[in-house]
């Protein structure tokens, strides 16, 4: 080979080695490692995110942002980063340089698509069950003292009914229930705690120590696929209430309110010139006993209370590494009643770090609440009445300055003989002369390790201990210058004290198994639950000045035992097709070792169809089908009927003892027992379509159910001298509730550009109940009212609604008036008796509807939400118990009257209670809440606002109800209640 040809070798040789490493780069490229730094920030404001997932596709390599937005992960060129973070667009990107900073883009419709279930989560495309969430951002505003106002008219088939009184409990209701006897209320857990649904005596609900500035998100779990993986305590729904976390970066809340509570309406009674003239016409013989005052006595029992709260919350990453929220809050809120009043201060700590890579999540939650009221006693109904001429002070009077009705015999001694016999007493002076305070400590949390296995990373062990333990004590005071005698007949007031103690305890302990094998994935939850609940309570009473008066009493309430085993399997096959199956076996210490266990079996299958018809439809963004199945029970018949199965036996009364000699013996009472008590079960079908329009701008789904309730737990009467007691809990019969619901969401408009949106959430629900069997076929007469003695007016009857009205169907003359004691022969045998009692109206409505809208516009925002009730009926017990001439006369004195008697007519009680007359059709329109607000952005830093607001609650209500208000709690019975305020408020929420 001659020197050019060797150097034309050599030429090709290079290039051919050129060209081979120019065609094995990539795979030597592929080979080689890297180290990835770089920042994570959210795109519309530049801040760092913390916590942000940043995993190589394919393999389990990862790391998360730190505090600053920052990371660092080693891996090969080329290698497919993604960036995850809830809330905020995945982002993908490949690992072709060292350094790649990521801007995340927010999205608004992940930001809801993971709810909470029962012992998991699920993504709202994925739900099989009628499950609804409502996150913080979507919460009802205004002056929300209690957690489940923020909820009220938001979700279709749940209503909420909240008394007038300063941090009142509500009557709460998931598609009307589904027991006659048993409790009705929904099961409530708090990040994974079942709660006890009895209040502890002195709180005022079991919701009331809670408070709602720290709640993230409601899930309200409806059908029976979605609730039977509580089983025993799951009928009447399940609200999962998830608190707020903490974050690793640092953010500080401050929440100001304040408000003014004012009397919006009172039961229309005659003024003192309108009486004088009523007395003169009607009974002219007592108008010596009128007086020479003019008062409105309801105006005199009532006051304009101020309320005011204060909610600081800080959180951000405690040692460099664990989230972290602290929250403290005080709530201040007097009742329109003289002397009531609600303080709450609570107290809040929230840990969620994670640690070996996110193998070992542990969320640990501990909340402390000091509750103190003062409790007013009802004075409505004696406000009523009392005699508008009258003054409410009398300063010759000795009892404390107020007005009584007595006349002093002048013996000296100021006993009970002084008093008019019979008179009722000053009902602003029953409430200024008596103290009714109570003390409330509630510890509550629970500590929650999720541990995902490093050698099967797709499953998890989770384990959740938590406890509530509440204890409280308070007294009543009554003034010895009040007419309250005592046995001897002096005037020495009262002083009774008293203490109770409850505590529930829960332990979980459960595997998960999440993967996806080609075209299925697999989502698989087994586990264990047990839950004590211990209760006590002591009340002393005794005379003031140390004068014992009755004896002190200790009760021990039995223990309640509820253990659980469950599992559940999520299935998906291309993401299309769904199907849960689930299944509980519970078990209860309430009842005998025969009948103590309970089976409770689910399953729910789903399709979505917009991926199986309309894929490539841009109209429709999201139809699903969803059909369920399940059985719930219940067994909640009361704290203090916890061993009914067993003998037992009383002390009796001192009076009730044999003597033998010199010795007194005391003797013990048997007392009701049925070793035959069983589980109530509600057996549910649910079918719904979920469905989306325009990339989801418009939302919503229509429900269909059916639910019956077998072995109805319920205290019914039985035979005389059978069982020691003349009532007793029996499983008496079933009955089923069937209805619709709708609900729809609506961004009318979204224009960021004009700043301007408006958003719009609607849900009705039409619900029917109907008693399908009772033992023996008979009658339950339900519904106690005052006039008269014993009287009820409601039934439960087969082939009505629980609690319909049983009344006489009044007559009325030619021109249209009631005639007094003219009641329709319906049974035709020309005789009026009870047996022509029919069943008129039912006190539940036919239809619910909720309505809310947020608009905002640049840094304003105005709100308001409203609530409707369509055929619901009252039986207006304020009007039939006190609207007749005859009780003008109360014994030795006179009585006012509502002056509806008026129209009626009606002059005696007894002809006339009973009456349809009385009961009115009580369909409102009530608009809750209405805000305005305006937001300063950007105060002192890019993270940084101030929002100041102003707005009223209880706005407005329409009605033709003629009582006080259309919403009552005595399933339609309105014997007085205490009045809901309006409030007006202001509010400011500083953001750093």
């Amino acid at each position: 080979m001659n020197k050019d040809q060797l150097r034309n070798f050599r030429k090709m040789r290079k290039d051919l080695q050129w060209a081979l490493l120019f065609l094995l780069a990539p795979l030597i490229m592929q080979a080689q490692d890297i180290t990835v730094t770089g920042t994570i920030t959210e795109a519309a404001t530049g801040t760092p995110l913390p916590g942000v997932n940043v995993m190589e596709i394919g393999t389990s390599n990862g790391t998360t942002t730190d505090f600053d937005g920052n990371y660092t992960l080693k891996t090969t060129v080329n290698a497919i980063l993604r960036f995850t973070y809830i809330g905020f667009k995945q982002e993908d990107r490949p690992a072709t340089s060292s350094i790649i900073n990521v801007a995340l883009v927010e999205d608004s419709q992940q930001l809801d698509e993971v709810v909470v279930i029962g012992y998991g989560t699920t993504k709202v495309k994925d739900a099989t069950g009628a499950i609804t969430s409502v996150t913080a951002e979507s919460f009802n505003k205004g002056n929300i003292v209690t957690p489940e106002n923020l909820l009220s008219g938001r979700v279709a088939g749940l209503t909420i009914n909240t008394g007038g009184e300063p941090g009142s409990g509500s009557n709460i209701r998931i598609r009307g229930g589904a027991s006659l006897g048993a409790s009705n209320d929904p099961l409530i857990v708090i990040n994974g705690l079942p709660i006890d649904n009895n209040t502890i005596g002195g709180s005022r609900s079991i919701l009331s120590t809670i408070n709602p500035n720290d709640i993230d998100s409601f899930t309200v779990l409806k059908d029976a696929s979605a609730t039977a993986i509580y089983g025993s305590r799951a009928s009447n729904g399940v609200i999962l209430i998830t608190t707020k976390k903490g974050t690793k970066r640092l953010a500080v809340n401050l929440d100001l309110q304040a408000g003014v509570n004012t009397l919006t309406n009172t039961v229309d009674v005659f003024s003192a010139e309108e009486f004088r003239d009523v007395v003169s016409e009607n009974n002219p013989a007592l108008l010596p006993l009128l007086g020479n005052a003019d008062t409105d006595w309801q105006e005199e029992m009532y006051r304009t209370g101020i309320s005011s709260s204060q909610n600081l919350s800080v959180q951000g990453s405690l040692f460099e590494q664990v989230p972290t929220r602290l929250s403290l809050g005080h709530t201040i809120q007097e009742g329109l009643r003289l002397t009531s009043q609600y303080e709450r201060s609570t107290l809040g700590l929230t840990m969620n770090p994670d640690f070996y890579d996110n193998h070992l999540k542990v969320t640990f939650n501990a909340n402390a609440t000091f509750e103190k009221n003062r409790f007013a006693a009802g004075q409505e109904g004696n406000a009523i009445t009392f005699d508008p001429t009258q003054p409410v002070y009398d300063e010759n009077s000795p009892f404390g300055g107020y007005f009584q009705y007595y006349n002093l015999n002048n013996d000296g001694v100021l006993d009970i003989n002084d008093l008019t016999p019979n008179a009722p007493f000053n009902p602003v002076a029953q409430l200024l002369q008596t103290e009714s305070i109570s003390n409330v400590r509630r510890f509550y949390g629970n500590t929650k390790l999720d541990y995902k296995f490093h050698f099967l990373p797709e499953m998890s062990a989770v384990v959740n201990v938590g406890f509530d333990e509440q204890s409280s004590d308070g007294y009543v005071l009554v003034s010895d210058e009040n007419p309250v005698t005592q046995p001897d007949g002096t005037f020495q007031g009262s002083h009774s004290t008293y203490e109770n103690y409850q505590r529930n305890t829960l332990f979980d302990g459960y595997l998960a198994y999440n993967k996806d094998i080609g075209n299925f994935n697999i989502d698989a939850t087994a586990g264990y639950s047990y839950q004590k609940f211990e209760s006590s309570q002591y009340v002393s009473g005794e005379l003031r000045n140390d004068q014992p008066d009755t004896e002190p009493v200790l009760n021990v309430d039995t223990d309640l035992v509820l253990i659980g085993f469950f599992a559940r399997a999520n299935l998906s096959f291309e993401d299309k097709y769904l199907l849960t199956l689930s299944y509980r076996r519970d078990g209860t210490s309430r009842f005998s070792k025969e009948n103590r266990w309970g089976n409770f079996p689910a399953a729910a299958f789903a399709w979505k169809l917009k991926d199986e018809f309309f894929e490539d439809s841009e109209t429709i963004s999201t139809l699903k089908l969803r059909l369920g199945w399940g059985i719930t029970g219940q067994q909640d018949i009361g704290r203090t009927n916890g061993d009914l199965f067993l003998a037992r036996y009383v002390r009796g009364l001192p009076a009730s003892q044999y003597q033998f000699g010199d010795s007194v013996i005391g003797i013990g009472i048997p007392q009701f027992r049925n070793e035959e008590l069983k589980w109530e079960e509600t057996f549910t079908y649910n079918a719904g379509v979920d469905f989306g329009f325009h990339d989801d701008r418009i939302t919503g789904s229509v429900e269909a159910f059916y639910k019956e309730s077998k072995d109805l737990l319920a205290n019914a009467a039985i035979s005389d001298g059978s069982n020691f007691s003349n009532s007793g809990y029996q499983n008496i019969g079933n009955f089923t509730a069937k209805g619709i619901e709708f609900t729809i969401n609506a961004d009318l408009v979204k224009n960021e550009e004009k700043g301007f949106n408006w958003n719009v959430n609607y849900n009705a629900t039409l619900i029917r109940t109907e008693i399908k069997k009772l033992a023996l076929d008979q009658d339950q007469e339900v519904g106690g009212i005052s006039g008269g003695v014993g009287n009820t007016a409601q039934i439960h009857r087969v082939g009505y609604a629980p609690f319909s009205f049983y009344v006489y169907k009044q007559v009325y003359d030619n021109e249209g008036k009631p005639i007094e004691g003219g009641y329709a022969d319906l049974n035709g045998d020309n005789l009026i008796n009870s047996n022509d009692r029919y069943i008129f109206k039912k006190g539940a409505p036919d239809v619910t509807m909720g309505f809310m809208s947020n608009m905002s516009y640049h840094d304003f925002d105005l709100s308001f939400n409203l609530r409707a009730n369509i055929g619901n009926y009252v039986y207006n017990n304020v009007n039939s118990a006190r609207a007749q001439y005859n009780l003008l006369q109360n014994n030795a004195v006179v009585a006012n009257l509502p002056s509806s008697v008026l129209e009626s007519g009606f002059t005696t009680t007894e002809d006339v209670i009973l009456s349809d007359y009385y009961i009115e059709n009580a369909s409102f329109l009530k608009m809750d809440n209405i805000t305005l607000g305006y937001t300063f952005e950007k105060t002192w830093s890019e993270r940084s606002s101030i929002r100041l607001s102003a707005g009223v609650q209880n706005v407005f209500t329409i009605t033709n109800y003629s009582g006080l208000d259309p919403e009552v709690f005595s399933n339609g019975i309105d014997n007085t209640l205490y009045p809901r305020p309006r409030t007006f408020l202001i509010g400011a929420n500083v953001r750093f």
